[in-house]
């Protein structure tokens, strides 16, 4: 016959409670039950409790909102830093922070553009950044794109990649943190009223008192006359993927070329040119600023020639304000856009951005926030962690951190009239 003994139980996730307290340290839940609107005064569970649920479910390797119960419901066990809730209630709680879309059409277009801007939310997003100090590096660079997300909710629509899905347009900030994202259906090209877009991200900065970017990047979609307009009295310095179409009659025009070779030691031609774009957008009369042009071509492995510029070269090119940098750093800051567009996969893949929950744009705009929130303190808490463990590195993928540090088990003790977190297993300290 066997004998069993029953003891209080241990949590199958008790690192993850390292990380609760590390949030606790950075005051993140006083700080959300401040920024969002407040809740019902017989409300069990506040921001705090709901956020940090969310985030525990990323944090523990989960990928949608029913792990809260599935997963983590039977194996968390107790924590007196916050209460855990359920799916619902999380999920009725983020319904409620959610906007009225709007409707765009272009002047000479009938397809309508939905778009849902979240002021609020955005708002309590900035207050977290400036919390944790994100715009205090040496300078702020922001990175502005469009990512597809497929799925098939209710109101998703074809995007040109010929599945159905939403098309938001996300800004990170100094290439980790997110900063904005406004939700857009998967019909919404990425050059579609883009302007009004960074206009809206920009007075919301400014509102919140963050006046100084230095640097601002973006691909071929944002090459427009009103943007770069826009940009010219918003940033220090921009770098805009040109479009061929519009700049390839400069490129015979250049004549100081420099030979050198890219991230893959293969040859390729460095130049530039100052030209004068949008012209035909000024008065008579009126002063056409200038800007620089920085291009690179490369050999075509087909050697086909091309037409308007007599060689066998694939070219590439930058639209910049930035007259000081040197062709090459110019064009390697540009191209370094590639780590910020990286930041999609790990949305995706580890913030749950594959699996939205709701059925429509609105209500996953929330999602989409929140989620981002999550990620801006997970860079943040491997930057604490990572000095005070030996195995925590600062660019450790979740995969890696559940395997080093959450998984470890433990549970809360009560000593003393105080809690104490007792883990079983080892967590080397530095030195």
């Amino acid at each position: 016959m066997v004998k069993v003994t029953h003891f209080s139980p241990v949590s199958s996730f008790g690192g993850l409670n390292i990380i609760h307290r590390e949030l606790e340290n950075l005051g993140v839940g006083n700080h959300l039950n401040d920024s969002l609107p407040v809740m019902p005064s017989q409300s069990k569970y506040d921001w705090k409790d709901l956020f940090y649920s969310l985030l525990s479910i990323y944090y523990s390797g989960g990928d949608c909102i029913e792990d809260l119960s599935t997963v983590l419901g039977n194996r968390f066990g107790y924590s007196p830093l916050f209460k855990l809730c359920s799916p619902d209630t999380l999920l009725k709680r983020m319904k409620e922070l959610s906007v009225e879309d709007f409707i765009c059409r272009t002047s000479r277009g009938s397809v309508e553009h939905q778009y849902n801007y979240n002021e609020r939310i955005l708002d309590a997003n900035i207050k977290m950044l400036k919390h944790i100090k994100a715009f205090n590096g040496n300078e702020n660079v922001l990175d502005y794109d469009n990512t597809i997300i497929f799925t098939e909710k209710a109101d998703s629509k074809m995007t040109y990649k010929r599945d159905y899905g939403y098309q938001p347009g996300v800004c990170f900030l100094n290439e980790k943190q997110v900063l904005f994202i406004e939700n857009r259906n998967g019909n919404s090209d990425a050059k579609s009223f883009q302007v009004d877009t960074l206009r809206r991200m920009f007075d919301r900065l400014q509102h919140h008192g963050i006046n100084r970017i230095d640097r601002f990047r973006a691909d071929a979609a944002s090459h427009q006359y009103e943007v770069i307009q826009l940009l010219s009295q918003k940033v220090k310095y921009f770098y805009i993927g040109a479009r061929n179409s519009y700049v390839e009659k400069y490129f015979s025009k250049i004549t100081n070329w420099k030979a050198t070779v890219d991230s893959q030691n293969e040859p390729i031609w460095v130049g530039d040119i100052t030209i004068t774009p949008f012209e035909k957008h000024y008065l008579s009369g009126q002063n056409v600023p200038s800007y620089r042009l920085l291009v690179k071509k490369k050999l075509r492995p087909d050697a086909q020639g091309n037409l308007f510029t007599g060689d066998a070269c694939d070219y590439k090119s930058v639209i910049t304000n930035d007259l000081d940098s040197s062709i090459e750093n110019g064009l390697a800051f540009y191209y370094r856009r590639g780590v910020a567009e990286r930041q999609f996969d790990v949305l995706k893949n580890d913030m749950g951005w594959n699996n939205l929950p709701f059925s429509v744009l609105a209500q996953n705009t929330v999602f989409l926030y929140l989620t981002a929130m999550v990620k801006n303190l997970y860079d943040k808490i491997l930057e604490v962690i990572s000095s005070r463990y030996k195995l925590i590195k600062p660019n450790l993928r979740m995969k890696r951190l559940v395997f080093l540090l959450i998984s470890i088990p433990g549970k809360w003790i009560k000593k003393s009239r105080q809690w104490y977190l007792r883990l079983y297993g080892s967590l080397p300290l530095r030195e």
